[in-house]
C-alpha cells in the first residue's frame, strides 16, 4: 500500500478550480493584487519565525485572511488531497466527524475533493476553532465548492476543549493545530512535551466514538515527529491504535528528537498552478511538500503481530533515496524490527516515501554502522 498517491485526474481539475473559487467568494479590489504576495510572506514569518508577534486575531485582518486562503490553506488543502484516499477512513449515513482547529474548513474541502464517493453521503462536520471570521470564511467557501449537498456543516467558535454537543465522532481530526502548543516548549524539555501529548490524546480520545478513528497531522519537522511519537505512545495505551503509517504496534523507532523523525516528502508537480505562481512571487516556491501525520482506530482492527523471521515482513519506507558506499542505494524504513536501511542494488529500483513493501532478512543479519538500523536488500526482479 502507497501512501501520498498523485492526485486523480478529477481532484486535480476541482483543486485547480477552488483558486478562482476564492476570487468570487473573496474578491481582492485590483488595486490590492500587487501586495498580495508580500501579504502571503508576511503571513508565513509570523507563522513561523515571528510566531511571538502574531496576535490571536490576526486572521481577522483582510489582507492576512486573503493570503491564508489562496497560500496557506491551498497549500494545506492539496496536501490532504494527496493523503485522504490512502486513508482507511469508511462513514456511514449519520456519522459525525470532529475537526479542531478548523481553521477555513480545510478538511471538509479536502475530503469532498478527494473522496468523491462521500458527496452523497449525509454526514455532519463539527467543525471548532478560535476564529470565528476565518470559520465563517470557510464555511461560505465550502458551500460555493460543494453547491446543494448533503454534508452538514456546524461551526464552533471555541479553543481546545470547548464543549462539543452531539453523539461522539467517527473520526476526529487536528491538523496543523497541535504545533500552537508543542512548539512554545524548549527543544530539552522533553518531560513538558510528553505531558503536552497526553493532554492532547485525553482530549482526542474523549470525542472519539468507540468504533471512530484520529487523525492528526503536522508539519513535517523533528519537533513534529517527536510529538506526534510521543501522541502515538499515549493513544496506544488508550485503546487507539495506530493504523497508519505505522506497520507495526511496537515502539516507534523513529520518535525524532536526536534520531530519525518520521515524516514524508512528496513532489508538488500537481498541485494548482495559480497556487504554484503565488508561491514563486511570494518568495516561497515549493516543490515539495512534507507532513508528519498518524492514524489510529480501535484495537479490534487485525494487525500483523508474528514475530517469525521466516516470513517477509512489512516495511513503511520513509525517506528519500541516498548512495550507500559499497552497496548502492539506501532508503530508511520502520517496522516491527525497528529502523531498517532498505538496499536498492538494482538502479531500476524506485520506491517512494510512503510505500509499503515486504522484505526478508538474509541468512546473516546485518546492520548499518552509522545508525544500527537493520540492512535489508530490495529482493532483484
Amino acid at each position: 500500500m502507497r501512501l501520498f498517491s498523485p492526485l486523480s485526474p478529477e481532484a486535480r481539475r476541482t483543486l485547480e478550480e477552488v483558486p478562482r473559487l476564492i476570487d468570487q467568494v473573496f474578491p481582492v479590489p485590483r488595486r490590492f493584487r500587487p501586495g498580495l504576495p508580500r501579504d502571503v510572506a508576511e503571513l508565513s514569518r509570523l507563522l513561523t519565525s515571528n510566531r511571538g508577534e502574531r496576535p490571536d486575531s490576526y486572521l481577522g485582518k483582510k489582507g492576512l485572511l486573503s493570503a491564508y486562503l489562496r497560500y496557506f490553506f491551498l497549500w494545506n488543502s492539496y496536501r490532504l488531497c494527496r493523503l485522504l484516499p490512502d486513508l482507511s477512513l469508511n462513514f456511514a449515513a449519520g456519522d459525525a466527524i470532529t475537526d479542531l482547529g478548523s481553521g477555513p474548513l480545510t478538511l471538509a474541502v479536502a475530503l469532498w475533493i478527494a473522496r468523491p464517493d462521500l458527496r452523497q453521503l449525509p454526514l455532519e462536520f463539527r467543525c471548532l476553532d478560535r476564529n470565528a471570521a476565518v470559520l465563517d470564511a470557510g464555511k461560505r467557501l465550502f458551500y460555493a465548492l460543494a453547491g446543494d449537498t448533503p454534508w452538514v456543516i456546524k461551526t464552533i467558535h471555541g479553543t481546545l476543549g470547548a464543549p462539543i454537543y452531539g453523539p461522539k465522532a467517527r473520526l476526529v481530526s487536528a491538523l496543523n493545530v497541535f504545533n500552537e502548543r508543542f512548539e512554545e516548549i524548549p527543544q530539552a524539555d522533553s518531560g513538558a512535551l510528553q505531558q503536552a501529548a497526553d493532554k492532547s490524546s485525553q482530549l482526542l480520545v474523549s470525542l472519539v466514538a468507540e468504533s471512530g478513528s484520529i487523525l492528526v497531522l503536522e508539519p513535517g519537522v523533528p519537533w513534529s515527529g517527536y510529538y506526534i511519537a510521543a501522541l502515538r505512545g499515549f493513544l496506544l495505551a488508550q485503546g487507539q491504535v495506530p493504523y497508519l503509517p505505522c506497520p507495526h504496534l511496537g515502539v516507534c523507532p523513529c520518535p525524532g528528537g536526536k534520531t530519525k523523525w518520521c515524516h514524508f516528502a512528496f513532489d508538488t508537480e500537481d498541485a494548482p498552478t495559480a497556487l504554484h505562481g503565488l508561491s514563486v512571487a511570494a518568495g516561497l516556491p515549493k516543490e515539495r511538500a512534507t507532513v508528519s501525520f498518524l492514524l489510529t482506530g480501535p484495537a479490534e482492527k487485525e494487525r500483523e503481530s508474528s514475530q517469525e523471521e521466516a516470513k517477509p515482513f512489512p516495511v513503511r519506507i520513509i525517506s528519500d533515496r541516498f548512495p550507500v558506499p559499497q552497496q548502492g542505494y539506501g532508503r530508511y524504513g520502520c517496522s516491527r524490527r525497528g529502523l531498517v536501511l532498505v538496499i536498492e542494488r538494482d538502479p531500476r529500483e524506485h520506491h517512494k516515501p510512503g510505500e509499503l513493501v515486504r522484505l526478508m532478512i538474509g541468512p546473516r543479519e546485518k546492520r548499518d554502522p552509522k545508525t544500527g538500523a537493520l540492512m535489508v536488500d530490495f529482493p532483484k526482479r
